[in-house]
């Protein structure tokens, strides 16, 4: 009988801690269930990952003080898996185990899910050559993992679904990952059905309760299919057949918090240890995908060329700005008014939520940035307030400049706010809708917005990344965005990357049906060869190019990069910590095969009041840099007050 339980905390301490089990409570305590146990002066949650029936110690143990779950929430596997994160994200096996597992107390359901009859989801029974081809070679497994590369609408969903009916026949569970929480709810009413409503949903805007029902029916069984953002590649199946990564481009699958796992990288892992297949898609790979396809081992590329719905690819118009009086351009004014002649659909889109974003001041040069980040605060109309999209911080609109008290201030740049004005006022008979994370705050906006656009009640949709991604509507024609250049001027070397991702990803929304679709692009910058690629619609050409760029400059895929954050409220303290660390790198750098490329501040200088100061570590194989940044923390703890945070395989650098 076990006396002694080994519980890992989530704390940035590379150590578990042993617990005594008191005699009533044995039989209560299994490897998998959360616990309450004291810690210092407090309590926290712990997870219980070993059972001991000896041990031995100079101090006293102090027992745990209650067990949270009836049954077990997970078991080796997952421990297994959190210890591989904690080697590989460089954090404590408490933080893996924290970040998969459900938070919830109690068990709460999820209202039933309204099955969609949506015909661009719809079992079709006649696959193209290239989809049976590749449903084909991908149930064949012969390798571990399979890219799905194909031109937005050429079916890439039907192919993901007939791969996982057949996983599922054999008696085996499947993981469908999608970026956006918007696209799991939309997905899951319309494949429940094919699935015999056998579908869980997993995905952080579910309450923990919520999560943890969810989580507890899969490990009862009930279900074979998971699906949702990120998180859900935790999913706890035993009998894992294939993990589906949609759109594997997105910055989405990354994590903002630690551990900074990567989705894409967990499910590598996952299909490795469970010898599960793993099938990633886009119609835009990340270049660090794309060359792993060009280098053919570990990935196969499946190659989709044509529209299955009969569509041919849209149009693309580019306009420059510079020659233009409206940020509506005449040539996508008129392109909205052809649209809405015929009875069809445009969807605007505009990276940049708010009504509009620099306060300026004409006569002394004030600029109004957030007191607590280092960033300008956007003018929100609806709210009539001045916001901070970083931390949240809010005050009144300015009509007088707070420096010298003069009048002559103005507010520039345009947000989402500004564009629906001036759309309503352009077409005051058309149905206008916009869809941003402003918007998206009301319960149910998005799944009501996006339903009474698919079925025609909304004539035009107005929208930041939510409207980019993996959305079918039949009846849009014409995509407008509004200005491409949002993510060219961030000072980050995947700028052009996301640029030309994000142009041809919101251009498929259009013609998906017929060969009506067009799309119009406005820039400042016509010339940028994201523009250009994005406008000839040559993907290859952009990513050769881009390599080639990237090879020059020694950036991914040609090394890997790990960024170091430290963070705090006192600016001194946090750049003497930083100075601390970059030594002792520089020091293991003389026999690790790894460097110090930057250390300063971070781009983004101050968020939250918070300073922050970075320094990042370049090798060209992902193990020497992480070498090289594990044997410098094994000799360094942050005092209090300072935070470090370690990114594996950075997605931005601001």
């Amino acid at each position: 009988m076990a006396l002694f339980a080994q519980v890992a905390l989530d704390l940035p301490l590379k150590q578990s801690f042993t617990y005594t089990i008191d005699p009533e409570m044995t039989k209560k305590v299994e490897v998998g269930h959360r616990v309450v146990v004291p810690f210092g002066k407090r309590e926290m949650t712990g997870y219980v990952i070993e059972l001991l029936d000896a041990f031995s110690a100079a101090y006293e143990l102090k027992p745990i003080k209650r067990v949270i779950d009836a049954s077990p929430l997970y078991g080796r596997q997952t421990i297994d898996l959190a210890a591989w994160m904690s080697r590989y994200y460089l954090c404590s096996l408490g933080e893996a185990l924290s970040m998969m597992i459900p938070g919830g107390r109690r068990e709460l359901g999820l209202p039933a899910l309204e099955v969609e009859e949506d015909l661009s989801f719809a079992r079709i029974e006649q696959l193209s050559d290239e989809q049976d081809a590749a449903v084909q070679t991908i149930l064949r497994s012969e390798k571990p993992m399979y890219y799905l590369y194909g031109v937005t609408g050429s079916g890439k969903s039907e192919v993901f679904l007939r791969c996982a009916e057949a996983v599922i026949a054999q008696g085996k569970a499947v993981i469908y990952l999608v970026p956006e929480i918007t696209l799991t709810h939309q997905l899951a009413q319309q494949v429940s059905s094919r699935f015999a409503n056998k579908v869980a949903i997993l995905h952080s805007a579910l309450t923990p309760s919520q999560r943890l029902k969810e989580w507890k029916r899969i490990i009862a069984g009930e279900v074979s299919l998971a699906i949702g953002a990120r998180s859900a590649v935790f999913a706890p199946f035993e009998n894992l057949g294939l993990i589906i990564l949609d759109e594997e481009h997105e910055n989405s699958y990354k994590s903002g918090n630690t551990p900074r796992y990567h989705a894409r990288q967990v499910a590598q892992r996952r299909c490795q240890q469970e010898g599960a297949t793993l099938v990633m898609g886009s119609a835009t790979p990340s270049l660090e995908a794309y060359s792993l396809m060009q280098d053919g081992t570990q990935v196969g590329a499946l190659h989709l060329t044509k529209r299955v719905a009969g569509g041919s690819m849209p149009a693309v118009e580019v306009v420059n700005l510079a020659l233009e009086k409206s940020l509506v351009s005449a040539a996508l004014k008129q392109g909205i008014k052809a649209t809405l002649d015929k009875k069809k659909q445009v969807i605007l889109f505009l990276n940049r939520r708010g009504f509009s974003y620099f306060f300026h001041c004409n006569s002394c040069g004030y600029e109004l940035h957030c007191p607590h980040c280092s960033v300008a605060l956007t003018y929100h109309k609806k709210s009539e307030q001045m916001i901070c999209h970083y931390c949240g911080y809010r005050t009144s609109p300015m009509r007088v400049c707070p420096e010298c008290r003069s009048v002559d201030v103005t507010y520039s740049g345009f947000g989402t706010e500004m564009v629906e004005q001036e759309i309503r006022t352009l077409f005051p008979k058309a149905r206008v809708e916009r869809l941003d994370t402003d918007s998206a705050k009301e319960k149910g906006h998005v799944q009501k917005t996006l339903s009474e656009f698919r079925q025609g009640s909304i004539d035009i949709l107005l929208g930041t990344q939510m409207v980019a991604k993996g959305l079918n509507f039949p009846k849009v024609e014409l995509v407008g965005i509004v200005l491409a250049d949002s993510g060219m001027n961030i000072p980050d070397f995947r700028s052009q990357e996301r640029t030309f991702s994000l142009l041809v990803q919101v251009s498929g929304r259009a013609g998906r049906y017929n060969d009506q679709g067009k799309v119009i692009i406005q820039t400042f910058h016509p010339d940028n060869p994201a523009i250009q690629y994005a406008l000839a619609g040559d993907v290859e050409g952009f990513y050769h190019e881009e390599l080639v760029v990237r090879r020059d400059t020694a950036f991914p895929p040609y090394s890997r990069l790990i960024n170091l954050v430290l963070r705090g409220r006192n600016q001194k303290k946090v750049e003497a910590e930083t100075h601390k660390l970059e030594e002792l790198l520089n020091a293991a750098s003389a026999y690790i095969p790894a460097e110090v490329l930057t250390s300063g501040e971070c781009p983004l200088e101050m968020i939250a009041s918070n300073y922050r100061f970075h320094i990042l570590v370049s090798a060209k194989d992902g193990s020497s840099a992480h070498h090289l940044v594990a044997t410098a923390l094994a000799s360094y703890t942050p005092p209090s007050a300072v935070y470090l945070e370690v990114d594996i395989d950075p997605l931005q650098l601001l």
